[in-house]
């Protein structure tokens, strides 16, 4: 019988705006929190304020976390978040 360990997911909190404005910032900070493990949990709900670059944002992690056989989950989403992903279909 083969034991593995389940390494629990790394936890990444986003708060204030998830703009064009912190789009360079954030995707940086995500990959490389991405590149560390195997799971990323993104808790939103400090988010304030997000537009379709913070969108397109995180729908890139996503696919960069497919690709290379990662888990990403995007939690908690704040008012904002779940207005906008409401707004473009996005689950």
């Amino acid at each position: 019988m083969s034991s593995q360990r389940i390494q629990p997911p790394a936890l990444l909190f986003i708060e204030g705006d998830l703009t064009i404005r912190r789009v360079q910032e954030l995707k940086d900070v995500l990959l490389a929190r991405l590149a560390q493990s195997q799971a990323l949990e993104v808790d939103l709900a400090g988010v304030t304020e997000i537009d379709t670059a913070g969108a397109q944002l995180l729908l890139m992690v996503r696919r960069a976390a497919q690709a290379s056989q990662k888990e990403l989950r995007l939690v908690a989403h704040s008012p904002a978040v779940a207005s906008l992903f409401e707004l473009l279909r996005i689950q």
